[in-house]
């Protein structure tokens, strides 16, 4: 259970931060970098492996930066 809080949580912040840039590559880099932060401290929080959290959360991070669109997040333009 806590594998899945953990997992819906690095989730929900890749998505959050990963529509920064203006073309879809920057948005999977971006989201890339934010994810595998964001899965190595969760994973390092938890106690689990933290360069595996770091590669999920950076696979997770660059999928949805990738999928998203640059209107889709408004971060103050």
């Amino acid at each position: 259970m806590r594998v899945l809080k953990t997992g819906l949580l690095v989730g929900l912040m890749a998505i959050g931060l990963s529509a920064c840039g203006t073309t879809t590559g920057e948005r999977a880099l971006s989201g890339a970098g934010v994810g595998a932060a964001v899965g190595g401290a969760a994973a390092a929080v938890t106690g689990g492996d933290i360069s595996r959290g770091a590669v999920i959360g950076a696979g997770a991070g660059a999928a949805t930066g990738a999928a998203t669109d640059e209107d889709d997040i408004n971060l103050g333009d």
